[in-house]
């Protein structure tokens, strides 16, 4: 590990003895060679089904088969338990499925994968995405995998189940990532897509070196709806991200560029189909789009904004398409993590924002009035978002400001570097994930912000809903960085040591660094509450 650059040795208490790499090392690249030696023993894995037919053996017969692409994780319903392997290909394939155990016990078990499609509204072309989801895992252990169908040579990853109960873990997040590609522009010819830069790759090596439990992705993954190939664009995020995907949970909130015209009934079909998520909705329409799970004692709960967000910002305006379904979610979520002497934290992921000192999209008034008195409330401690293409962190909030038009966040407290987030909520806007167009010099150097407060009825000649600014003065600003549009940030959780003492989250914010990728740190401060364990917690 690269202690130089400021990336901290990984804790290898947390993440097992044996490195992720090291172990996946012993797989080569995967390939047929990897279902053909038996380097691990045959012995099944714990507590999971046996698997009695042979390793993947591609035949000579099963030739023309479509590749492995694309391989990524997700979190199941319990973190501790369950994990999703799911892959990509670009055509129909028999009997996707997982080969999967521990170093210990071996591959001696699997999962067959089920297929999704979606039909591309733009160019026609279906993408099949296969979804195999590997349970009754034990907590807190490491285990291989390789994945593939009949006709394909296996790839193969690791991961790592998160822990049940407290203990110690670190995540990472960003938002606003893009895809580094070319692709062919409308007339043929080679041409650049607008949004990529080589730090949409870079953030990914940045990411394997802090080697996280899990990551928070907040919103506009790829962009693909500005493409001209939409398909493309998506493929070739997946391609980028698999780098890191394929070892720990990439979890994702959709943002307003994953939308995209007659991609399903409100544009978010391809997201729906790419990502298995956690979802407890019914209505397949509303799949995926809003969900939660729990690692160690902290509970993360994914929202997607544009059901509430009053800005204009996709292929089609969907504002209000939940039927309020979203946000009685959020309070049942947010009513029963604060009522559990399970749960210390309470983080909340998603796309559009709250706070922005930025001349750029601006926070918006719809979210405030939605989110803002539940956070309060439930006592909410910390916000991830994006959107806006910069970093940008607030005081602690808790309440609005007597009689401000815009519902401006009151700050509880003036703290910078150590924060009681039972005062009130930190919102992170982390929205360097390496797309173009950055918008760190476009800060308002007057100590004011601009808030979205409302939008025409109608689309006006470019097609969008004009919106309405009112400036505000930021007294809940904490910090932003002016340098550096790149980076992400990284959280590591001390649970505390007994009932009722205090828990501890450690942040810092690594810049990626132009022209080389390095990484280095921008900041560094820590949130803490008392554990939710202690006697008198309601």
């Amino acid at each position: 590990m690269d202690t130089a650059n400021g990336v901290e040795p990984r804790d290898e208490a947390q993440g097992g003895g044996l490195s992720r790499r090291h172990a996946i090392g012993l797989f080569g690249t995967a390939g047929a060679g990897a279902a053909a030696v038996p380097l691990l023993g045959s012995a099944p894995a714990a507590a999971a089904p046996q698997h009695a037919a042979p390793a993947f053996h591609p035949s000579p017969d099963s030739g023309g088969a479509c590749p492995v692409q694309g391989l990524h994780l997700t979190f199941g319903a319990d973190p501790s338990t369950q994990m999703t392997v799911s892959w990509l290909t670009d055509g129909a394939v028999k009997r996707p499925r997982v080969l999967y155990g521990t170093l210990d016990h071996g591959l001696g078990s699997s999962a067959a994968a089920v297929t999704r499609t979606y039909r591309d509204g733009r160019s026609g072309r279906t993408v099949y995405v296969h979804h195999a989801e590997l349970a009754r895992l034990s907590p807190g252990t490491d285990y291989v995998y390789l994945v593939s169908h009949d006709g394909a040579a296996p790839d193969s990853g690791m991961f790592r189940t998160a822990p049940r109960g407290r203990a110690p873990l670190t995540f990472t997040s960003f938002g606003d990532q893009s895809a580094p590609q070319v692709t062919w522009a409308a007339d043929g010819t080679v041409a650049l897509d607008a949004n990529s830069t080589p730090a949409t790759k870079d953030i990914v090596t940045g990411i394997e070196q802090v080697a996280p439990l899990f990551h928070l992705l907040n919103g506009d993954l790829c962009y693909a709806n500005l493409d001209v190939d939409r398909v493309r664009t998506w493929n070739n995020f997946f391609t980028n991200n698999t780098r890191s995907a394929r070892f720990r949970p990439w979890m994702p909130a959709a943002g307003n560029h994953e939308i995209e015209a007659a991609n399903g009934p409100i544009g978010l079909g391809a997201y729906q189909t790419y990502f298995d998520l956690p979802s407890r909705e019914t209505d397949p329409e509303l799949k995926n789009l809003w969900y939660a799970f729990t690692a160690g004692a902290v509970r993360v709960i994914v929202l997607q904004n544009d059901d509430l967000a009053l800005q204009d910002g996709g292929d089609v305006y969907v504002h209000g398409y939940s039927g309020g379904r979203q946000l009685a979610f959020l309070e049942a979520e947010l009513k029963k993590a604060r009522a559990s002497r399970d749960i210390d934290w309470v983080v909340v992921a998603m796309h559009q924002v709250m706070i922005s000192s930025s001349d750029a999209n601006g926070a918006d008034l719809g979210l405030r009035q939605a989110y803002g008195p539940l956070f309060d409330t439930y006592g909410v401690d910390l916000v991830v978002c994006g959107h806006e293409h910069n970093y940008e962190r607030s005081l602690a909030v808790r309440g609005v400001v007597a009689g401000s038009e815009t519902l401006t966040p009151n700050p509880a407290s003036h703290r910078t570097d150590s924060i009681d987030t039972s005062q009130g909520t930190v919102h992170m806007v982390l929205g360097g994930g390496g797309v173009s167009g950055t918008t760190n010099q476009s800060f308002f150097k007057d100590g004011t912000a601009k808030v979205l407060t409302a939008v025409s009825a109608t689309a006006g000649p470019d097609g969008k809903r004009a919106p309405t600014y009112v400036r505000e003065q930021a007294v809940w600003m904490g910090s932003r960085d002016v340098e550096h549009p790149y980076g992400f940030a990284a959280f590591t959780v001390d649970p505390g040591r007994h009932p009722g003492d205090t828990t501890t989250m450690h942040v810092t914010y690594y810049n990626v660094n132009k022209p080389g990728g390095e990484l280095s740190v921008f900041e560094r401060f820590t949130l803490h509450r008392k554990r939710s364990d202690g006697h008198g917690h309601r």
